[in-house]
This record gives structure tokens, sequence and C-alpha cells, in this order.
């Protein structure tokens, strides 16, 4: 069953990529919370009989993410509605990932999630306008996010808690590639890059569960 919702996931993936070079809003609106609702379905399914707080963390960073989903799709500009949703989707997540083991600081994870946020940072600050406050909170909270995802699978060294770490290493990556396309220069394959990393980063987290 796994297997074929997650086929489902990537056909669902690639028809909104589609739809989004095409400008059809119709299947945009369809297929963006559709791939989502697949991916927490997934998640749904493999925590099947666990009780976990773990499982009830990555599934409300889910549902906040859908909720992100459907602000960043809206025709009228909702891109901070779409923001302060992700925001608390990642807070979840670090509260997810820190949860069995605590709040974890090794300076091997640390240093290079540090030089990625204040890189990012770098790049975008001077273009963000009347956006910088939240683009800063929101960059110090997708790294931490990662890190303590990298954390965790330092110290478990399970495949489920690497499915977690990559997952989250790509939302980072996800959400830098929609932030320079946005704030900085658009450029043509954007949205195809931002829409798989996204799409396999929370595929990642949702697997996490089992």
């Amino acid at each position: 069953m796994i297997l074929f919702l997650s086929g489902l996931i990537l056909l669902s993936a690639v028809l909104h990529i589609r739809a989004e070079y095409a400008a059809n809003l119709r299947q945009i609106f369809f297929f963006k919370p559709t791939t989502t609702l697949l991916i927490i379905l997934v998640c749904f399914l493999q925590a099947a009989g666990i009780s976990s707080g773990y499982y009830y963390f990555v599934l409300a960073g889910l549902l906040f993410s859908l909720g992100g989903d459907v602000f960043l799709m809206l025709p009228s500009d909702r891109f901070l509605h779409g923001l302060l949703s992700f925001l608390c989707a990642h807070v979840i997540y670090i509260l997810a990932f820190s949860r069995d083991y605590g709040f974890q600081i090794h300076i091997v994870y640390l240093l290079p999630m540090f030089v990625l946020g204040a890189g990012l940072l770098t790049i975008l600050l001077p273009h963000t306008g009347t956006m910088t406050l939240p683009v800063i909170v929101y960059i110090i909270i997708i790294t931490a996010m990662a890190w303590q995802a990298i954390e965790r699978w330092g110290i478990a060294h399970t495949p489920n808690a690497g499915l977690a770490a990559v997952g989250a290493i790509l939302f980072v990556v996800s959400d830098a590639i929609l932030a320079y396309d946005r704030f900085v220069k658009p450029f043509q394959f954007a949205r195809v890059l931002v829409l798989a990393t996204y799409y396999l980063a929370q595929w990642g987290i949702a697997m996490s569960v089992a």
C-alpha cells in the first residue's frame, strides 16, 4: 500500500509541476493539495498501531504544511500567510526531532547549518525589503529544524532517522530556491526544483514515523 501511495504521490507531484508551467489553475488547485494529502495518508498508514509523540508532531507539521500549500497557491498574494504556516510546521518538526533525545548541540552538525543559514541571509537580505524580519526568523527556524533532524540521525543512526534528516535538508534546499527565485532573481526551472525537493522532503519526513 505504501509503495502504491508513493507512486500516486509521484504522479500527482508531476501533474502539479506540469500544471504550474502550463498555468492551469484548476489543475494546480487540485494536484497541489492532493499531493500533500497523499503524503499525510502515507504518514498515517506508516504509523498504524503506533502511538508516539513523534508521529503526532510530524502529522501536525504536515497539516500546517498543507495550509501553507493552500495559501501559496491562491491567486491573491498570500506569501506571508504561507510563510507563517510553514514556520509553524518547522517549529513542530523541531519538537518532533528533539523529542526522543532532547535538543542536541554538537558543533560538527551545528557549524555547517550555521554557515548555510548565514549564507542564505547574506544572499537574500539585500532584496527582501519589508519582508526582512519574517525572512530572518524563517531562515533561523528552518535551519534549526534541519540541524535537529541531523542531530537525531547522529544519535539514532536508523534508516528512519536518516529519511527525516534527508527530508529536512531537502526542505531547506526547496525553500532556499523559492526565496532566491522570489526575492533575488526569477529563473526558469525554479518551480520544478522547488516542488520536486519539497515533495521529496515531506515524503521522507512522513516515511520516518514508521
